[in-house]
């Protein structure tokens, strides 16, 4: 039995639970029984109603006799996992006449059911005291391993799905986010005079779950449903573990010495190799080369090609072998076939990067050929970038190693993309808006290097202010999230995650298994490591881009400032919907509004100036509410008017902003500008001044703001 400890959660009995695990592996199965089911519950501290097995009718009434009526029974059979609906389960059983004919009916029902199962026995459970049934439970997710599930129970969670996921183990902090993490949050709380659930107990049982899936990997689902949740306590009426039939392979792993070491001088080279350079225009090798020579790359550049003696002004060599010195990076353009061979050369000069353009690997199902050039990267000690990528780009170290257009603004903003032509979407919006960028990277097949190496290198590259990536899936998912979770608290990371499949959910043996669809785990564990995730590509750039132009907001009122009464009311809408806070304004506050605004104009929040005001009246509003310290962010709405026009709006407003700074008044300010053509020329005024502006829409600022707001939260600086 589990031990007591100080802060209410049990020392677990983890011999007692080996024992059982140990006994259903000998019997060659991958399931537990309930009594075995209720050994490891106890084992855990986990609230299981009193039980036992009956192999007769006479030992059913006996302990239905011990355990009090009315009693539940269920069928016993490691081969009968879903008892329901072999019809083998009755509740409320309340007489000894009662369990007698229960029994040969469970019995009878389950053999009709599964002639060849084996059945043990039916097990007699005393009540549960009623209460909210909800579900709690852990399944092994493909990409993040050992994951924690709780939601509402019983028919319901078929019917809603409304699950939230946690990395198990899941922290007592985690648990309790967990409760308020469903839609039906509030049942648990009382609703119609009911009493509140105890969330302790909750928590407790979600906690100890998601330890004992963290201590026993084999543990394939783990899932209790229904639990009763009430005031007095969360007791598992039924709990059902499956067992995985084999270990996962393991994942290579660097530590993060190992991984700054080599990203440093993949991202900051001072000699770099490309095979396959050539002379003719056209081929990938002619482009990096020219990209590498034209963007002004200040380190050495080896072209290697067997059949040139000078590529671009520069000598060729034969073969890696022949380059002097230490190389940093090669970048490969040449076929696949001839990949595997060159690598070796490559490891055997003792080059520690090798960046692979070609595609023809696991992408097009040669995935015995992708297998082979890791084995050869691990052998030697080389990380490999891709293959089938674009190559990437280092703007601060001038290094443009890719066989797309050139691109050279330097800024704050990191970009990678699992995909080429993302990669171009990405590199089209830079230029398009002109933001600046600290590196551009093209993971495509992730054989080896992938987001969590990058985030573990942008965290701590002081040219770096965010992160952005777009992924399609993530190879070890724990070790992004132990990346991101180091990165967050230094600057956002934004993630687009494509796929939103619930491929995760087939061959589900458990309600639990069902709901841990993909996007569903996804969404829940990338906030869970303080991860922004972005419904889309623009969302993700613009994030991208805006985050490191915003303050760090100090508090959570937020107010609009509005010429426009539709704009208000949609900018308060987009508040809403992500999930900030419109201020309540305090009666001196309204008072110092009212005087700027005309009688017909609506203090309060937001605050309506009108259309007809002019300038004087968006500045001395706007410069209220930056001065006012009870005001954390502010909502601009701009209606192009004669009185005042756009750039009249722009400059006033990016002054007043200014001024303001001089001050030491930092605070986050982000406008929607309704009007014609003028307000584009207007936002990209205010944006390169440090106010996030855009035309033609009230939704994209305030998400921008919300993107900052949600960062802020997960990094600490904001509770």
């Amino acid at each position: 039995m589990a031990q007591e400890k100080n802060d209410g959660l049990a020392t677990p009995d983890k011999e007692a639970v080996r024992a059982v695990l140990d006994a259903a592996r000998a019997e060659g199965r991958t399931s537990l029984t309930a009594p075995e089911g209720k050994r490891v519950a106890d084992a855990y501290g986990i609230p299981v109603p009193d039980e036992g097995l009956a192999e007769s009718a006479d030992e059913a009434v006996q302990l239905a006799d011990r355990l009090g009526f009315p009693v539940v029974m269920k069928i016993v059979s490691p081969d009968i996992l879903h008892k329901t609906d072999a019809g083998g389960v009755r509740v409320g059983v309340s007489s000894a006449a009662e369990v007698r004919s229960a029994y040969r009916e469970i019995v009878g029902n389950a053999r009709e059911y599964d002639a060849d199962a084996n059945v043990l026995g039916v097990q007699v459970q005393q009540m549960a005291k009623p209460g909210q049934e909800v579900l709690v439970g852990t399944v092994t997710d493909p990409t993040f391993g050992k994951v924690v599930a709780f939601g509402l129970g019983g028919v319901l969670v078929e019917v809603l799905k409304d699950v939230t996921f946690r990395l198990a183990p899941a922290t007592r902090e985690e648990a309790e986010s967990m409760l308020d993490g469903i839609k039906a949050a509030e049942v648990l709380k009382g609703v119609r005079g009911g009493e509140p659930v105890d969330r302790a107990a909750l928590t407790r049982v979600i906690t100890s779950v998601s330890q004992l899936a963290h201590d026993f990997p084999e543990l394939a689902e783990v899932d209790l449903n229904p639990v009763f949740a009430s005031p007095e306590g969360a007791t598992a009426a039924d709990i059902r573990i499956l067992l995985t039939e084999g270990a996962p392979a393991e994942r290579r792993r660097y530590s993060p010495a190992e991984i700054r070491t080599s990203m440093r001088r993949l991202m900051q080279p001072t000699s770099v190799a490309v095979i396959g350079a050539s002379n003719e225009q056209g081929k990938i090798g002619n482009s990096v080369m020219r990209n590498l020579v034209d963007g002004g790359f200040p380190g050495e550049i080896h072209p290697v090609n067997p059949k040139a003696d000078e590529i671009l002004g520069r000598k060729a060599y034969k073969s890696v072998g022949d380059i002097p010195g230490d190389v940093d990076v090669a970048v490969f353009a040449v076929p696949a076939k001839f990949v595997p061979d060159t690598l070796e050369a490559v490891g055997a000069k003792g080059i520690p990067n090798a960046v692979l353009i070609p595609s023809g690997f696991a992408e097009t199902g040669e995935v015995e050929l992708q297998e082979k050039i890791v084995a050869i990267g691990e052998k030697h000690g080389v990380r490999l970038l891709g293959p089938n990528i674009y190559g990437y780009y280092s703007t601060w170290h001038d290094l443009c190693a890719t066989f797309c257009t050139p691109y050279d603004v330097k800024g704050g903003v990191a970009l990678t993309s699992q995909s080429g032509g993302i990669g171009m979407a990405i590199l089209g919006f830079a230029r398009s808006t002109s933001t600046g960028v600290s590196a551009i990277v093209g993971l495509g097949n992730k054989s080896d290097l992938d987001e969590d190496d990058l985030l573990t290198y942008f965290a701590d590259d002081p040219n770096t202010k965010c992160i952005a990536m777009h992924l399609e899936d993530l190879k070890d998912g724990r070790a992004f999230v132990e990346a991101a979770r180091e990165t967050v608290p230094k600057k956002p990371v934004v993630v687009l995650k494509a796929g939103r499949t619930s491929a995760g959910a087939k061959a589900a043996g458990s309600h639990t298994g069902a709901l841990a669809g993909d996007d569903a785990v996804y969404d829940d564990v990338l906030r869970q490591a303080g991860v922004i995730r972005a419904p889309g590509l623009n969302e993700m750039l613009e994030y991208a881009r805006a985050l490191p132009v915003l303050p760090t907001p100090q508090g959570d009122n937020t107010v609009i400032i509005t010429g426009a009464g539709g704009s208000g009311v949609l900018l308060s809408d987009a508040i809403v919907d992500n999930g900030l806070s419109l201020m309540e304004i305090p009666p001196d506050l309204d008072e110092a509004f009212r005087a700027f605004i005309p009688p017909f104009g609506a203090a309060g929040n937001p605050v309506d100036i009108t259309g007809g005001e002019p300038p004087s009246t968006y500045e001395a509003t706007i410069r209220l509410g930056l001065e006012d310290p009870r005001i954390h962010s502010l909502v601009l709405g701009y209606w192009h008017t004669i009185v005042t026009p756009p750039m009249v709006f722009a400059e006033l407003t990016a002054r007043v902003v200014a001024e303001a700074r001089e001050k030491g008044i930092e605070k986050p300010v982000v406008a929607s500008l309704a009007g014609d053509t003028e307000v584009e020329e207007a936002s990209q005024y205010l944006f390169e001044r440090g106010v996030v502006a855009y035309p033609y829409t009230t939704e994209k600022p305030v998400a921008v703001l919300g993107a900052k707001y949600r960062w802020a939260r997960a990094a600490g600086l904001l509770h």
